[in-house]
């Protein structure tokens, strides 16, 4: 493994980077209460990964068995216990626990007992943002067919 091909081809670097302070409010709120944070959308990193904080609130909640074909999905638990779904079982998973999916992998994540708070990295920098605020818009409203619409546009295949 070697590293790949620059992406900068200056001689003196540039001033560019990207903070977000941990007070930021949430970029979505779910009717459940859960809180998505925007740490790093794929447009401000050029397309290179996408980082989220999901904040659960408390009740159970979370996705079923799923895959994606273009991009892969990381797990960081900050708090409390997330259980990752790594194509076979359940697996609880706590502050300072890792997992990684690879394009195509079947996951899903949900929290079991209690308020939990996660990163979710996204490689390539796809427009997630699109999916969590259709999400939290009401997607249960759709018609089936807009709904599976929806699902395919933003790469998630349930299982």
């Amino acid at each position: 493994m070697s590293y790949p091909p620059p992406i900068y081809h200056g001689d003196s670097g540039e001033v560019s980077a990207h903070v977000v302070r941990a007070a930021v409010e949430p970029a979505v709120v779910y009717p459940n209460g859960n809180k998505v944070f925007y740490l790093a959308r794929g447009t401000e990193t050029t397309g290179t990964f996408g980082l989220y904080r999901w904040e659960f609130a408390g009740p159970e909640s979370g996705p079923g068995a799923h895959f994606h074909r273009t991009i892969t999905e990381s797990f960081y638990v900050l708090e409390g216990t997330v259980s990752i779904y790594d194509g076979t079982d359940w697996v609880k998973t706590h502050a300072g626990d890792f997992a990684h999916v690879p394009a195509g992998g079947i996951h899903g994540f949900r929290n079991e007992d209690g308020a939990a708070k996660m990163l979710l990295h996204f490689a390539p920098g796809a427009p997630r943002e699109a999916y969590f605020e259709g999400l939290a818009a009401g997607i249960g409203d759709f018609d089936e067919d807009a709904y599976d619409r929806f699902m395919r546009e933003h790469d998630n295949t349930w299982l």
